[in-house]
Formats: C-alpha cells, sequence, structure tokens
C-alpha cells in the first residue's frame, strides 16, 4: 500500500497558539509496510530537546511542552515506504501579546478636540496588528475611560471633551493573543479651556420712522335698521400717531352722547347709538398728523 498522509483540516492552515501553550498535534498516515516518518523543519533536522515526535504504524504524535516564539515556521513531514513517499507541511504560528505603541504625542488642541499621532510598535508579538486601543483620563477622577477600539490608523480625533478639564491620553496595541501588557502614555496634558469671544455691537442704521397717516382698510357701506346700535370700522397708519376727526356730511361730529369715537392699535371705530332715518349720510374718518392728512368715506342708510 503507497504511503499516504491524511492531514487534518484544522491543520491545512496556520495552527496558532500562544507562548507558554503546549502544542500536541497528531497526524494519521497509511501504508503496508509500515513507512519511515521523517520530520524537518526548514530543510533541517528538528530540534529533540524542544520537540517530541511518537511514531506508530498508522500516526505520527508532534509535541511541545511549551511553545515559544522561535518554535513557530514551517514543518515538513514525509513518509516513505522504499522509493514511494509523501510530504506535508505543518506551519504553525506561536504569538503574544505585542509591544506599546511609540512615540505617542499630542499633535494638536482645539476647541472640545485633542489630535494624536503615534508609530507601530516595534514587536508585534509575532502577528498582525489590528488595532489600537484609545483611552483618555481626566485630572478629576484620574479614571481611564476607552474612546476609540480597533483603530486601525495610527492617528485620530478625539472630540466632545469637556470645558475645563485636563486630559492625559494612552495607546494600546492589540493583535490576535490581546492587548499589549503596558501602553504608550502621551507626554503632555490636554487643557479645554473656554473660547474668549469679545462681543461686538451691532451698527443698526438709524431708520426714519415718521411717516403721514396712511389708510390700510377703507370704511365700508353700511345699511342698518332703526333702532339697532352700528359700528363703522376703518384701519390706519402713520408716525407719530394721527389724530383721527369723524365727519357726518362734512360736519365734523364734536361732543355728542349720540357718536362714541374710539382708536385702538390703528384700528378706529365709530359706534352709532341707536340710529334714526336723521341719522343716514355719509360719514368720513379723516387721520390729520404733521407729515399729513388723509380721509375715507362710507354712506349709511337707516331703514
Amino acid at each position: 500500500e503507497l504511503p499516504k498522509i491524511r492531514m487534518p483540516r484544522h491543520l491545512r492552515d496556520t495552527y496558532v497558539r500562544r507562548v507558554g501553550d503546549a502544542v500536541n498535534i497528531m497526524i494519521p498516515f497509511q501504508g503496508k509496510p509500515q513507512p519511515e516518518v521523517t520530520w524537518t523543519k526548514g530543510e533541517q533536522p528538528l530540534d529533540t530537546s524542544r520537540v517530541n515526535i511518537r511514531n506508530t504504524a498508522h500516526d505520527t504524535v508532534f509535541y511541545i511542552r511549551q511553545a515559544q516564539r522561535a518554535d513557530s515556521g514551517h514543518y515538513q513531514l514525509t513518509v516513505r515506504i522504499d522509493g514511494a513517499e509523501d510530504r506535508a507541511t505543518l506551519h504553525i504560528q506561536v504569538i503574544e501579546p505585542p509591544g506599546p505603541p511609540q512615540n505617542l504625542k499630542l499633535v494638536d488642541v482645539w476647541g472640545f478636540n485633542v489630535a494624536l499621532e503615534w508609530t507601530p510598535p516595534t514587536d508585534n508579538g509575532n502577528a498582525e496588528i489590528k488595532g489600537y486601543r484609545v483611552q483618555k483620563s481626566d485630572k478629576k477622577s484620574g479614571k481611564w475611560f476607552t474612546v476609540l477600539e480597533r483603530c486601525t490608523r495610527t492617528s485620530c480625533t478625539i472630540s466632545d471633551l469637556i470645558i475645563g478639564n485636563t486630559y492625559s491620553f494612552r495607546v494600546f496595541a492589540e493583535n490576535a493573543c490581546g492587548l499589549s501588557d503596558s501602553a504608550a502614555v502621551a507626554p503632555g496634558v490636554a487643557h479645554i479651556e473656554k473660547t474668549k469671544t469679545t462681543y461686538q455691537l451691532e451698527k443698526i442704521p438709524q431708520r426714519d420712522m415718521m411717516e403721514p397717516p396712511k389708510f390700510t382698510q377703507p370704511l365700508t357701506d353700511r345699511t342698518t335698521t332703526r333702532g339697532y346700535s352700528t359700528h363703522l370700522f376703518c384701519s390706519v397708519r402713520g408716525f407719530p400717531q394721527p389724530k383721527i376727526i369723524w365727519l357726518k356730511n362734512q360736519m365734523e361730529i364734536r361732543e355728542d352722547p349720540k357718536y362714541i369715537a374710539m382708536i385702538e392699535q390703528g384700528v378706529c371705530s365709530l359706534e352709532i347709538r341707536k340710529p334714526s332715518p336723521f341719522d343716514g349720510g355719509v360719514y368720513t374718518c379723516k387721520a390729520v398728523n404733521p407729515l399729513g392728512e388723509a380721509s375715507v368715506d362710507c354712506r349709511l342708510d337707516v331703514k
């Protein structure tokens, strides 16, 4: 029976372990008579002080008691019977937390915002850096709070800081093994000051408010019934406030108890109490101020 290695599915990709973990791998194979099994690393024999190999007629066991980063690499397994052989490659990656980021600095402070920059750690823990965790601490509480997780860039802007507080900042690096054991701490602090504003009095141009009288709503002709009080309405504007004069058939209505004249918010009204047919005629409302005058007319019929 020809030699054939049956590599387990989970070992066909990179086999990842943490520093200090045990590596215990069993790889079955087939072939008769019993094949000759050979392990190498980078075309060189294995370091037996680090790696233990145990072979049977049907499988081989690869064992490391406590993995170290130096144990990472490509291991070649060869199963041979006479001139026939089969090969497989096992890729082991031993990782640990990365070192802290480098050269963290406070680039700028403006308004409620702070800009930070840093460089990647010198030691990535033998694994790709997945991101950075950024934390802030205000001087009053002294506690650290996370403001950004898995930041993929080596710079960031932190916003919504509180006026009057003084902040410190630190950054952790993160890989598949977790956060770095220590953080890079920015050497300076950021004090969020209240922005000073100077009030400038707005220059408002002087406006001439003087205006001659002008009726915005005229009188309208009315028909009323004898004995029922009637109101006449119109509206006027002007500055200074115009003086209102009421006339009946071109004769000024003076202090006559039959008539009550009022003006409120520019609305002029004339009440005619219990009119008789004699009270019918043409009524005029005249508005006068120093800039001029205006008037409106209407006819009142009493039936």
